[in-house]
């Protein structure tokens, strides 16, 4: 009861103070302020540094703070025996036709912060939207900090810079926080962390920051984060990282850790970052980002010295798509991007992220590193393909790897009726199969050696190009020609097969 008694007293003392807050901020008398407001905080932090207690300080930013529980909908293969010798025998019990896929629900804890009064909600990407790619998301809840439950939509959401929008579901008006200036912190400035790690509401967490744009060798183009000691850990995702002024310098995202907990090594999403791209997803604004089109990696001890080169400077062209913005301007495999327009590429400042921080179609200055010389080179910048086309660009596939079937990884209506599991194709997969890049067809990633298309020859990296004389160049185009083929009660289907570089050849494959 007492600490309901205090949270209620500090209230009050705010709202009788209403009157000298409007005269410092010029906000009208009785008008909702920002927790963080500079008139507010003067009173919460009387002085600089790090206070007595941080209790003062978090009283008033925790109003603002949120818990985030999504529901999803995943769908699952419904055969127990799946992969085994019995899997055929349990689909003949279900009909023949394979057991019906059934879905199971997910769901997923995080952290998020209100930025207006109007109930907008800044967070991560990855709360929202999990990495399995078969979850549907159903709903989501936010929780305040008082244990008031609303529902909440997605107004946008980023992949590459892993930052998500979305708004309260009421007209009622809500506590809320600013940006701050993440490009003024320093190494050793105190921090403060507020989240729900592992669903425990509140929890407050202090350190410093014990690094500023780290780069984690994850890839990218925000591989750019505020390091701290600050305790984050799972359910942390997208709650904010405070100042000693209430401002919000970042949005805690991830943490390295060999066991799975905190070890005093935090990643939070700078607000200098974060900030314009959750102004643009708030407005509905496509987000476009400059592309070069080359495979890129850091100069280590090890290329600096075979190069002669300072360390930690510039980054080696490993490779160059030859239609990309860099191809027509003439960078090549072997070249060292040193600056892009007049700045110096670091390990911070890398060159995934210079570039995605230009807007399509500038013309920008390039400086490489050729046989000795240093040249600049204009270039027109492309737009940034959507991250899961990019993972499709650099994918690899070993043909030869052995990979069991997995239930439910793939679409269940070409596992049950073809004993086999496909993928889309990709320039990536492609150039791993010895192919065209511009091949059309989904590719075999595994087969049933109990099913027909194991007997007839089909293996893990053989390309279906066709089925019953149509062109497939989507899984979803495979589906509609066996469920075709089942709706003509055939028993078996054509499909054109290319191995490698070989010629293609026609197989039936009987259905099961």
């Amino acid at each position: 009861m007492n600490n309901v008694r205090y949270v209620y007293g500090l209230s009050s003392a705010l709202l009788v103070g209403g009157a000298a807050i409007s005269l410092i901020t010029g906000s009208p008398l009785g008008a909702q302020v920002a927790q963080n407001d500079d008139a507010v905080m003067d009173r919460v932090v009387p002085v600089a540094g790090a206070p007595a207690s941080f209790a003062d300080l978090t009283a008033q930013l925790q109003p603002a703070v949120v818990n985030i529980a999504t529901r999803q909908r995943v769908e699952v293969a419904n055969n127990p025996f799946a992969g085994t010798p019995f899997a055929e025998l349990f689909n003949r019990r279900q009909g023949g036709g394979g057991a019906q896929p059934q879905t199971r629900e997910a769901q997923s804890l995080g952290s998020g912060f209100i930025i207006s009064a109007d109930g907008i909600v800044v967070t991560n990407n990855h709360v929202i939207n999990p990495p399995d790619t078969r979850a549907k998301l159903e709903a989501i809840t936010i929780t305040l900090s008082d244990g008031t439950e609303y529902e909440a939509d997605v107004i946008g959401a980023d992949a590459a810079s892993d930052l998500a929008v979305l708004k309260i579901r009421s007209n009622k008006t809500f506590p809320f926080v600013r940006f701050g200036d993440s490009s003024a912190a320093r190494v050793g400035d105190w921090v403060v962390a507020i989240g729900n790690p592992f669903g425990l509401g509140g929890t407050v967490t202090s350190g410093i920051i014990s690094a500023v744009y780290r780069n984690t060798g994850q890839g990218g183009a925000y591989d750019r984060y505020l390091q701290t000691d600050a305790s984050i850990n799972r359910g942390n995702s997208g709650g904010p990282l405070f100042d000693m002024r209430g401002n919000v310098i970042g949005i805690n995202n991830a943490i390295f850790s060999p066991s799975g907990g905190s070890v005093g090594i935090g990643f939070a999403i700078p607000a200098e970052i974060a900030a314009p791209i959750v102004d643009q997803l708030r407005s509905g604004q496509e987000i476009q980002r400059g592309y070069l089109g080359v495979r890129l990696q850091p100069i280590d001890e090890d290329l600096a010295a075979s190069l002669g080169l300072p360390k930690r400077r510039g980054e080696l062209v490993q490779s160059v798509e030859d239609t990309s913005p860099a191809g027509r301007a003439g960078i090549r495999a072997g070249d060292i991007v040193t600056k892009i327009s007049g700045k110096e590429v670091t390990a911070e400042q890398t060159v995934s992220f210079l570039v995605a921080n230009l807007q399509p179609g500038t013309t920008v200055p390039v400086e490489v590193l050729r046989d000795g010389k240093r040249t600049a080179i204009n270039v027109t910048l492309g737009k940034r393909p959507s991250e899961q086309e990019l993972q499709a660009q650099n994918q690899t596939f070993d043909p030869n790897a052995e990979e069991p079937m997995a239930p439910g990884t793939s679409d269940t209506t070409i596992e049950q009726s073809l004993g086999m599991q496909v993928m889309p194709m990709s320039a990536g997969i492609a150039r791993s199969l010895g192919v065209p890049a511009e091949t059309q067809g989904v590719v075999v990633a595994a087969v049933d050696p109990n099913a027909d298309a194991a007997r007839k020859g089909l293996r893990r990296g053989d390309i279906i190009l066709s089925a019953n004389y149509q062109p497939v160049a989507s899984v979803e185009a495979l589906v509609a020609q066996v469920t075709a083929a089942r709706a003509e009660k055939r028993e078996a289907i054509l499909l054109r097969v290319q191995r490698g570089p070989n010629p293609p050849a026609f197989i039936a494959v009987r259905l099961r």
